[in-house]
C-alpha cells in the first residue's frame, strides 16, 4: 500500500513494521529500497525470498548517521571515515570490516559489510524513527525482482510487488542509479561499481588512486556481470552503427523501442522512440524509468546509443553494460 513518505504516521508504521521484522518499500536518493532490519537474519531472508536473490549476493545497510556504523564494524577504517566525512549522507557505499556476529545474512556470510548514510529525508525519517524502536540499521536493496530495472519512483516498487507492501512514496529518486562502492576493507580503496559521485572526487577524498576489482575483492550489490535488465533484450551500440542498423530496417512490422542521444529516427520508421538526455546526471537520473517506459510498450528489442566517453559517465555506462549483458 502507498503512504506518502511526508505523512509522520506513515513513517510510524513503517517503523514499527521494520521494528517487527516486516518489509517496507523506502525512497533514497539513488533507487527505492526493498527494507528489513539488518541485524535480524530472518528479517533479511525475507528479503532475499521477496526479490528472488540469490542469499550469496551480500546487500547494503542504510545507517541514520556515522555513528550508528559502530553496531556494523568495530571501527570504521581511516579511509572509510574520510569518505564518510566527504560524501554522507549521500550516494556512497564503503565496505568495511564487519563486527562478528553482527548482520551475517545482510553480509552473504562475508566478513565484511557494506555501509551508507542516505539523504532523502524520508529515508533519514524512517531510519530514526527505527533507531528508536531498537533497529541499528536497514538492509535496503532496490526493490525489485532480482535482476531487473531498479525502480525510481514508488510506483516501480508497487509494480514489482503488489499492494500488500508498505511503500513510502518519496517521489521520483534525485540521482536515479545506485550508490558507488569503494572497498575499504584492505590496505588499499578499490572501486566496485560507479555511482554519480565520479572517480575524481572519490580520490580526492580518499587522498590516494582507487584501485580496480581484483580476485580478492569482497562480493558486492550490483556488480554481477548480468544486471538491470528489461524484459525486452537490450542492444548497446556506438552511434554509427545504430544509424546503420536504424536504415537497415526493413518495411515489415518489428516490435523494436530506440534510446538515443544523437541519433534520430529515419522517416517513416515505425518504432518507439525516446530522446537521452545530453547531460550524464540528467540521464542517469531517468534512465531506469526511461527503460520500464520503453518496456512497457511491449517491444522485444531495445536499442540504446552507447554514452560518451568520460567519468562522468561512468555510472550510466555500468548500467547499461550490465543490462544489455543479461
Amino acid at each position: 500500500m502507498l503512504r506518502p513518505g511526508d505523512d509522520a504516521a506513515a513513517v510510524a508504521e513503517a517503523a514499527r513494521v521494520l521494528a517487527g521484522g516486516g518489509l517496507v518499500g523506502l525512497p533514497t536518493e539513488t533507487v527505492y529500497g526493498l527494507a528489513a532490519r539488518a541485524d535480524r537474519d530472518e528479517a533479511v531472508a525475507a528479503v532475499f525470498e521477496r526479490k528472488g536473490r540469490p542469499s550469496d549476493h551480500p546487500l547494503i545497510v542504510h545507517i541514520a548517521d556515522p555513528a550508528d556504523a559502530t553496531h556494523f564494524t568495530e571501527a570504521l577504517p581511516a579511509l572509510a571515515r574520510r569518505l564518510g566525512e566527504a560524501f554522507w549522507p549521500g550516494p556512497l557505499t564503503v565496505i568495511v570490516p564487519r563486527r562478528p556476529g553482527m548482520a551475517g545474512a545482510a553480509a552473504a556470510g562475508q566478513a565484511t559489510i557494506g555501509l551508507r548514510c542516505p539523504s532523502h529525508p524520508v529515508a533519514q525519517a524512517l531510519l530514526r524513527a527505527a533507531r528508536e524502536l531498537g533497529v541499528p540499521g536497514i538492509a535496503a536493496p532496490s526493490a525489485n525482482r532480482f535482476g531487473r530495472i531498479s525502480p525510481t519512483r514508488a510506483a516501480h516498487v508497487v509494480e514489482e510487488f503488489g499492494d500488500d507492501l508498505l511503500v513510502l512514496d518519496g517521489g521520483e529518486c534525485a540521482v536515479g542509479i545506485e550508490s558507488a562502492i569503494v572497498d575499504c576493507s584492505r590496505s588499499h580503496p578499490v572501486l566496485l561499481r560507479p555511482g554519480q559521485i565520479g572517480r575524481d572526487r572519490l580520490e580526492a577524498a580518499a587522498g590516494e588512486r582507487l584501485r580496480e576489482p581484483d580476485d580478492e575483492a569482497p562480493r558486492a550489490p550490483g556488480t554481477l556481470e548480468a544486471h538491470y535488465a528489461p524484459r525486452a533484450r537490450l542492444r548497446l551500440m556506438p552511434a554509427g552503427m545504430l544509424n546503420t542498423a536504424l536504415q537497415l530496417l526493413g518495411p515489415a512490422e518489428i516490435k523494436l523501442a530506440l534510446y538515443s542521444r544523437t541519433v534520430r529516427l529515419p522517416p517513416g520508421a515505425r518504432l518507439r522512440f525516446k530522446s537521452m538526455p545530453s547531460r550524464a546526471e540528467d540521464c542517469a537520473h531517468e534512465l531506469f524509468a526511461a527503460l520500464r517506459e520503453l518496456d512497457a510498450q511491449g517491444v522485444d528489442l531495445i536499442w540504446v546509443e552507447e554514452p560518451p566517453p568520460g567519468p562522468e559517465w561512468d555510472g550510466v555506462r555500468d548500467r547499461l553494460q550490465r543490462a544489455a549483458a543479461a
